[in-house]
């Protein structure tokens, strides 16, 4: 069987050369083109060979653990097919086992695989020059590629399982989850010195890498040539990681094998737009409905794009007083973690009438809370995670990432789980739907005042210890930054859980007062 399918993906290999005069030029050119980079690549990599040993491990870990991670994120975010899909052979009755390990072998053979291949050949003869045996160098390549496959054989797999005819938003929601990863990274690496020897915080981030499953295979010839005694817990993590990916993939292929291929529902034919994204829930279809207002109501836009210039202008007074500018750094995004936090506090009362469909359908309470953070979530989280680095790259000093990380998620989340109980409780009129945003109705009370001032005051309240720990990083030791991190996220989750708690059974204690809220307004 093997032989069998190995023939068939030469043969698709192959067939792809073929067609319209046009097509067959487009595909040569690229291939060209492809084999032109992949050489320049080679050659930049063997001229790192005249390098030290950690300028070496910093290029070969980096290198190989991003190739590593763009074989599983690549078929999520491209919806690419897989060419020797196991599902295609079921029609044989062919033993799981054997379709398993045939088609893991196919997957070897495929362009993008053989170009990965020659760079882990390059990088293996450099650490071979560098000191390092040529077994480890081999044992090195052999499980960097074996990992490629895998994880390219898997994300194919599951995102042909469960992503089939999906909508362009899912598409959007992994392009901006690749950016909250690729922007602070990017944002790291220009942030630091070079001056003529690998910075320190690089070296920690790339030993940190060394042992994750996406770099450890990469950093073994490394480690053995720097004789570093981390060397056997690298062994372990790749082998694990290839251990662990093999039996994963054995498992996908009995259940596709196993499982009759769903048709394609009316869900995943699209025009949905969010609603084909979201489960078929009353939450997902609240966070749905809720996705859309965030994202088309101007009444929203503004709001979130008022937040980043409203923390920018609070440098400028602190500026004038004299603080140190690599403090006044990092004030702008505690004051956006907790405003963003504090922007659904009054997300019911923009619903108008609408609000009747979530009341009259018998929707619970809790389903209506988490329903309505998800957009704010989705928001606000990839802010959060690109202004942080910009912050403490401004800063100067990335031990202070993780107190900041920890004083923002305390912030966020607690303002989120208090503006759950706010939303519910103490609801205020607001323009109505294609109104200006900022045109105001008239209130009587100060209902409005009570629930703004309920979640910024609760939420810098129970953020206290956070704060408190993330000045003493700041002042006296680095050190309390892992407790600022642990205990700020710990308070925020805590906060967060209980106001959506909270919030439910005010949502469904005053039912009928909401509607004659939303009738009034």
């Amino acid at each position: 069987m093997a032989a069998h399918v190995l023939r068939l993906r030469l043969a698709l290999l192959w067939g792809g050369l073929r067609g319209a005069p046009s097509h067959t030029v487009r595909v040569v050119a690229g291939l060209v083109l492809l084999v032109l980079a992949i050489a320049g690549a080679c050659a930049a990599l063997l001229w790192t060979a005249r390098t030290d040993v950690d300028t070496l491990l910093v290029v070969t870990v980096t290198g190989g653990a991003a190739i590593t991670a763009a074989f599983a994120v690549a078929p999520v975010i491209s919806g690419a097919t897989d060419p020797v899909d196991p599902r295609r052979f079921a029609v044989f009755g062919p033993s799981p086992g054997a379709l398993a390990g045939s088609t893991l072998l196919a997957g070897i053979v495929s362009v993008p695989i053989l170009s990965v291949l020659a760079l882990a050949i390059c990088s293996g003869i450099v650490w071979t020059a560098a000191g390092a045996p040529w077994a480890v160098s081999a044992v090195a390549v052999v499980l960097g590629i074996a990992t490629c496959v895998l994880l390219a054989r898997i994300f194919l797999a599951l995102t042909a399982m469960w992503l089939r005819g999906r909508p362009a938003e899912l598409t959007g929601v992994f392009v901006i989850g690749l950016l909250v990863v690729v922007l602070p990274v990017g944002v790291f690496l220009s942030s630091l010195e070079w001056d003529g020897a690998v910075p320190v915080p690089l070296q920690a981030a790339v030993d940190v890498v060394a042992m994750t499953p996406l770099g450890a295979a990469w950093a073994l010839p490394g480690l053995v040539a720097a004789g570093d005694p981390l060397v056997w817990a690298s062994v372990a993590v790749a082998v694990a990681t290839v251990a662990g990916l093999t039996l994963a993939w054995f498992a996908i292929v009995r259940r596709m094998l196993s499982r009759i291929e769903r048709p394609v529902s009316a869900r995943e034919r699209g025009g949905l737009g969010w609603f084909a994204v979201t489960p078929g829930t009353p939450t997902g279809a609240i966070a749905a409905r809720s996705l859309v207002y965030w994202l088309r109501d101007r009444r929203y836009i503004v709001n979130v794009l008022v937040i980043p210039v409203a923390a920018a202008l609070t440098t400028v007074p602190l500026l004038i007083a004299g603080v140190p500018a690599p403090y006044v750094a990092l004030v702008p995004v505690p004051i956006m973690a907790v405003f963003l936090g504090w922007l659904p506090h009054n997300d019911l009362a923009y619903d108008s009438t609408a609000v009747w469909l979530h009341v009259a359908s018998g929707v619970r309470g809790s389903a209506d809370r988490v329903g309505r953070l998800i957009p704010i979530l989705v928001i606000g989280v990839p802010v959060l995670a690109i202004c942080i680095p910009v912050a403490i790259a401004v800063n100067g000093s990335w031990s202070l990432a993780p107190a900041l990380t920890g004083v923002c998620a305390s912030l966020f989340l607690s303002a989120l789980g208090l503006s759950s109980i706010a939303s519910a409780a103490t609801p205020y009129a607001v323009s109505r739907p294609g109104d200006s945003p900022f045109q105001q109705p008239q209130r009587s009370g100060a209902s409005g005042v009570s629930g703004q001032a309920f979640v910024m005051i609760g939420a810098l309240a129970v953020s206290v210890p956070a704060l408190w720990w993330g000045w003493l990083t700041l002042t006296d030791d680095l050190w309390y930054g892992i407790l600022t991190l642990a205990g700020g996220s710990a308070i925020g989750v805590v906060v967060l859980v209980l106001g959506v708690a909270i919030g439910a059974v005010v949502f469904d204690r005053r039912g009928s007062e909401l509607m004659e809220f939303a009738s009034a307004t």
